[in-house]
């Protein structure tokens, strides 16, 4: 039996995309060099991450944090890429990174968490299974979600989460980082979204480590918009200093 879940956890988009197509992409994808993970400390496996969209389009720039939505562009492995391009365009709202991730069989992404990356936060990360098998699952606050090929899913990740591969073949999936609007608070209202206990939560209070944090992954991107959000933080760790 399933832990108990939080409200607007997670949820199965009505959309189903074909395997074929995808595959078909992601064999066009693996003629570019997957990158390592940025942040080790969840997964410490080289050839991760192939960047389709990113900071100035740059095949070696996998940092998703958000903040520089204008910032971002197609890489040249998504440009060879038309059938991911049409699911991309499935979601009717702006993107930042959108990336493959690959997770070799065996392997396993430990427990975190990504902050103010859920809904509630004007951001959504959807997850759409190119190759996945029968033995890897989502662990979404201790519960196991199984993925399908061509499926779409919202997880807010701003819960404790990790990935479990344990079958043999390699799980990758086309994760996309979408900007809430209109269209899609209508979707997620279709699909049970609870706006009442959105507005109910509280705005996040952080520590002095998230702060440090959020200052080091801001530092990667070193745009305009990362610099703003760096001395925001900085301010805050001043005042919690003081």
């Amino acid at each position: 039996m399933d832990k108990q879940q939080s409200i607007n956890a997670y949820f199965k988009m009505p959309f189903q995309f074909d395997g074929d197509k995808l595959q078909a992409d992601l064999t066009t994808c693996e003629t570019y060099e997957f990158q390592g993970n940025y942040i080790p400390e969840n997964y410490d496996g080289d050839k991760y991450i192939l960047p389709l969209r990113s900071v100035e389009g740059k095949m070696d720039h996998v940092v998703a944090t958000q903040g520089a939505t204008n910032q971002f562009k197609n890489t040249e492995a998504l440009e060879q890429s038309p059938y991911f391009q049409e699911v991309i365009d499935h979601f009717q709202c702006d993107k930042e990174s959108v990336r493959l991730m690959s997770l070799p069989g065996g392997a396993v992404i430990n427990k975190h968490i990504d902050r103010l990356s859920g809904y509630e936060d004007g951001f959504f990360r959807i997850h759409v299974p190119v190759k996945t098998n029968d033995q890897t699952h989502f662990i979404l606050e201790d519960n196991p979600i199984h993925m399908g090929v061509g499926e779409a899913w919202y997880t807010n990740i701003n819960l404790p989460h990790g990935v479990e591969n344990k079958g043999t073949s390699a799980r990758v999936h086309l994760v996309i980082d979408c900007i809430r609007n209109e269209w899609s608070d209508e979707l997620f209202e279709s699909l049970g979204y609870d706006f009442e206990e959105e507005a109910r939560l509280k705005q996040p209070v952080y520590t002095k480590e998230m702060l440090v944090q959020m200052i080091e992954n801001l530092s990667l991107i070193g745009n305009e918009a990362s610099e703003a959000l760096i001395a925001d933080f900085k301010q805050q760790l001043e005042q919690l200093d003081s």
